[in-house]
Order: C-alpha cells, then sequence, then structure tokens
C-alpha cells in the first residue's frame, strides 16, 4: 500500500546552507549552529543539522536561496538520526512576506526545472 503524503504543500528538493540560533519560548536566543535544506515548501524546511533538535524547539534561521537570504522562525515538528547527522523538519512561525515571496518564486523555478528533466529523460528512453 502506498504511504500517504500528510502534508499540504509539495516540497521540493534543496540543498541550501543555512545557519540557525536555538530559541526559547520567550524569544531568548541560545546556541548557535549550522547546517543545510534537504528540501523545502511553502510552509516548511526539513533541515539537516549536527545536533538533536527536539520537537517544539524554536529556531532561528537563516538561509541562503542562492543571492537571497531569508530569515525566519521556525518550530520543529520531527527529528530522525541519518546517517551520522540529524534531519528535522520545520513549520514556519515567522517569516516575511518578501521571504514567502523569495521561496514561492523557487519552489516555482524547481518545479519548471523538474518538468523539463522528466522531458529530457522521456526523450533519452526513446533514442
Amino acid at each position: 500500500m502506498p504511504k500517504m503524503e500528510k502534508r499540504k504543500f509539495i516540497r521540493h528538493d534543496s540543498l541550501f546552507p543555512l545557519d540557525y540560533i536555538v530559541m526559547d519560548r520567550e524569544g531568548n536566543r541560545g546556541v548557535y549552529s549550522m547546517g543545510r535544506t534537504l528540501d523545502v515548501c511553502v510552509d516548511g524546511i526539513k533541515l539537516e543539522v549536527l545536533n538533536r533538535l527536539e520537537k517544539g524547539t524554536l529556531l532561528f534561521i537563516t538561509v541562503g536561496f542562492e543571492e537571497n537570504l531569508i530569515e525566519l522562525i521556525g518550530e520543529v515538528t520531527h527529528t530522525h538520526h541519518q546517517d551520522g547527522r540529524f534531519v528535522s523538519g520545520t513549520t514556519f512561525r515567522r517569516i516575511t512576506k518578501r521571504g514567502r515571496a523569495i521561496l514561492a518564486k523557487y519552489s516555482d523555478a524547481v518545479q519548471l526545472r523538474k518538468k523539463e528533466l522528466e522531458k529530457c529523460s522521456g526523450m533519452a528512453g526513446s533514442l
């Protein structure tokens, strides 16, 4: 039986560097670290990091999408260990309109690129 998709939005595979600061519920900043995105959508990012992040942890994240830097606050929704690192899903708790617009534009470009690659792989199979 196929796995049921639980996400509201389609995620697009992507690898971009990011840094984050763990925050407490009062907004005080704590531990700083770095990681990278594994995939993104309009309401969240999946991160690959070195340290375990517990569900509910708030993060102040800065991520670079090509020449654009986006700052946002995300909440960890889940974490699992994979290949010596930790993979954590986050949901956006605060992101600027500009940040969301950049993210939407990026997502649209990735979707278009995937369609182009599918066309090319289909043409290669017919040769």
